[in-house]
């Protein structure tokens, strides 16, 4: 697993980051990126945050650009 958005992208897009102690569960898992820092993922995807959700429950980002979505329960 490896995250392609750093930089602006990651400051768009913030990492969702696992805090030290954080283990995997279920479909959720740990990856290290390049900075070191631990981000989340389900089912593989790296999940990410974004700067224009402002309170619990906003998704604004959902489709933007056609290439980010909402992480919905899987199957």
């Amino acid at each position: 697993k490896k995250s392609n958005c750093t930089g602006d992208c990651a400051a768009s897009w913030p990492p969702f980051e696992a805090p030290a102690g954080a283990a995997p569960e279920g479909e959720f898992d740990i990856m290290t990126r390049d900075d070191g820092t631990r981000q989340w993922t389900v089912r593989g995807w790296p999940l990410y945050t974004w700067v224009g959700d402002s309170q619990p429950g906003d998704v604004t980002g959902h489709r933007v650009g056609g290439v980010w979505f909402l992480a919905t329960p899987g199957k």
